[in-house]
């Protein structure tokens, strides 16, 4: 959409004056300015339908396991080939490694996975970049120190035994819900991943490509064997009931399982082709069909790889995939912030934006529904298509830009009453919100030997509570409500000593604290109280030198980092609004975060943010949603402005001193 707004604030002429004679703009003048900046920017990027939609970027290993699928499928397209080859090289760090987010260390399993994608597409093996990746990865352990999905995808090419991975029965989808090891005890993004990895791991396929041999990866022979890691607790059961299921009279049972293994993953397929909205779900169905049988051709195998095809990206000379696909987030998020920095709520961006959103909204069943079989659907999803998963976190932040947006227009009532209904639905036993699913937090499934990424549940987190709060206010719900008083039991039974609280969805104590005052705030809870200005101080604390705030996601591997980093326009923008959230307008260090903001900004009205803020899987798989870095920004600086002009309304203000 190409409509631009010459400014969204009016200036004076006075002001025009004093541009011309080159005097210094007052600080509300140079707010006004930025906000317009980044407003058309906006403006002019909204798709012809109403939404946005960015990046999500994430690490090297989505793209070179894209790579992976298609030589096993055995796809030829030696273009897109080469595209994906310059990607991964042109990520590749002067080291030889390949690291999970911007400034991380070189990671191994990265390294490994973009070394044999390299490989698989025919770079020399003795070149400066495969040597130096090569020199890393022995120095670091070899093939046996990667993680285990590392190593299935490199079974599926003969380069790891399927006898050394631990095993994952798929007679699991056979138990009954309430047992420990249902695959429902699981996350979602779990659940849709293990159901095809089960059938790979019972049919172990091997593909054989010429030259595509890694052992020189291995710091010991590859058919060695190696002591397991210490997972005693998942290990009684894996080695005594698996082996149970694989023996007579179980045996039967195992045809029968990979047959409903089979109806699941097809049953749970969008009819866009997507499977979970992730990647490794899509991968995973795709590579256990095709290895149950379907040929190419077949519809579900077609359409798989089609869905595949909206998440890549096309830079001309590479190309990359994404992990995932944030168009509704994105255009929730940009509503909220086009409203806050004055756009009016009728003007036709905004409306349009609404109207899609409110197509977006989701009034079939799914997984959720184990837990709560008696709950009306009505959430919102992160991405076009997935119909099986609306989560917490898109559903309650789509609300309250709907209430921005429409208001109370009865058009949209029905839909979101019955949006709140479900958010308010999905509320946990502890209190909090999860963010697929309702008490999801069996801690013993993170010890099981799948599990070294820690993400086999979904439990109750801080940002998420927050999040639900701040809609809950949004539509006149306060700290009273039965739901809001158990959620602020859970809130401060979570908080950190030093009165943060830990980001599950971005980085990382910094949004886990914005997200959790700004729901307090929207249900007016009582800021006097002590381990409410816990959280203030540590925010203050946690201010840079140069105004702005950061935090490496290092703090997720080592929480004595937390609050601590670079400056970045994201969570700089996240710190400002915890602390207007928290009454801190007149504050030095809000006020040093808006000229942070404000002497960081490009001309085109947008920020630069190299830094990752967002969070896949806390340690391992960090993301960099593209628009955080305008979106926040914009949000903070046009609630900045609203009190200022606030502060001129009131009796007796005619302007303000401000640095």
């Amino acid at each position: 959409m190409k409509t631009e707004i010459a400014y969204i604030h009016k200036i004076d002429a006075k002001h025009k004056v004093a541009q011309k004679s080159g005097k210094e703009e007052s600080l509300s003048e140079r707010i006004i300015s930025s906000i317009n900046r980044t407003t058309n920017y906006y403006l002019q990027c909204q798709h012809p339908e109403g939404y946005w939609w960015f990046e999500l970027e994430s690490n090297v290993t989505i793209t070179a396991e894209y790579l992976m699928l298609l030589k096993f499928l055995g796809i030829e397209n030696p273009e897109r080939e080469q595209k994906i080859v310059t990607h991964l090289l042109r990520k590749q760090r002067s080291d030889g490694t390949w690291a999970i987010y911007y400034d991380g260390p070189g990671e191994i399993s990265a390294t490994v996975e973009a070394y044999f994608a390299l490989k698989l597409a025919g770079y020399p093996e003795d070149s400066e970049e495969m040597t130096s990746a090569r020199d890393f990865i022995l120095k670091s352990g070899g093939i046996e120190n990667c993680r285990i999905f590392t190593k299935i995808f490199l079974a599926l090419f003969g380069n790891y035994s399927w006898e050394r991975i631990p095993p994952f029965p798929v007679e699991l989808i056979l138990f009954p819900d309430w047992f420990p090891f249902s695959i429902y005890a699981f996350s979602s993004w779990t659940r849709a991943s293990l159901v095809p990895i089960s059938i790979l791991l019972h049919l172990r396929p091997v593909k054989t490509i010429e030259g595509a041999r890694v052992d020189e990866l291995y710091v010991s022979s590859p058919n060695g064997r190696k002591k397991p890691s210490n997972c005693m607790n998942f290990l009684i059961f894996s080695r005594h009931i698996g082996k149970l299921l694989f023996k007579a009279p179980f045996r039967p049972l195992r045809n029968t399982a990979l047959k409903r293994a089979e109806e699941w993953i097809v049953d749970h397929q969008e009819e866009s082709g997507d499977w979970a909205g992730i990647q490794p779900a899509m991968v995973n169905s795709l590579l256990a069909l095709f290895s149950l049988g379907y040929p190419l051709d077949h519809p579900v195998i077609q359409k798989g790889l089609e869905a595949l095809e909206t998440f890549l990206i096309d830079k001309g000379d590479e190309v990359v995939l994404q992990s995932c696909i944030s168009p509704v987030w994105d255009t929730a998020l940009n509503c909220l912030a086009l409203v806050e920095a004055g756009i009016p709520p009728k003007y036709p961006a905004i409306q349009l934006a609404a109207e899609w959103l409110l197509k977006q909204q989701i009034f079939r069943g799914g997984d959720w529904q184990v837990k709560r079989p008696d709950l009306d659907p009505g959430g919102w999803a992160f991405e076009f298509h997935n119909d099986h998963y609306p989560d917490v976190d898109d559903s309650a932040v789509v609300l309250m830009a709907l209430q921005r947006a429409v208001g109370d227009n009865p058009s949209a009532k029905c839909a979101i009453e019955r949006g709140i209904n479900w958010v308010l639905g999905m509320q946990s036993s502890d209190g909090g919100w999860g963010a697929f699913d309702v008490d999801n937090n069996k801690e013993y499934l993170n010890r099981i030997p799948f599990a070294d990424l820690e993400a086999m549940i979904d439990p109750s987190t801080a940002d998420l509570t927050g999040r639900v709060l701040q809609m809950m206010g949004y539509y006149g719900y306060d700290k009273d409500h039965p739901v809001a008083k158990k959620a602020i039991r859970f809130l401060r039974k979570i908080q950190e000593p030093d009165g943060s609280w830990w980001g599950r969805w971005g980085v990382n104590y910094i949004y886990g604290t914005w997200s959790v005052l700004s729901g307090l705030e929207s249900i007016k809870e009582d800021f006097s109280q002590p381990w409410i200005q816990k959280a203030v101080q540590w925010l203050k604390n946690c201010q840079n030198p140069d105004g702005g705030w950061g935090e490496t996601c290092e703090s997720y591997k080592n929480p004595s980092l937390s609050g601590h980093g670079p400056s970045t326009a994201s969570q700089t923008a996240w710190s400002l609004l915890g602390l207007m959230a928290a009454g801190e307008w007149e504050s030095p260090e809000i006020s040093r975060g808006i000229q942070y903001l404000l002497k960081n900004q490009q001309p085109d009205g947008t920020w630069e943010e190299e830094y990752f803020t967002g969070t896949g899987f806390p340690k391992y798989f960090m993301l960099r949603y593209h628009n955080y870095r305008n979106c926040f920004p914009l949000m903070a600086l046009g609630r900045y402005y609203g009190w200022l002009q606030d502060q001129l309304r009131l009796p007796g203000k005619t302007s303000l001193q401000m640095s």
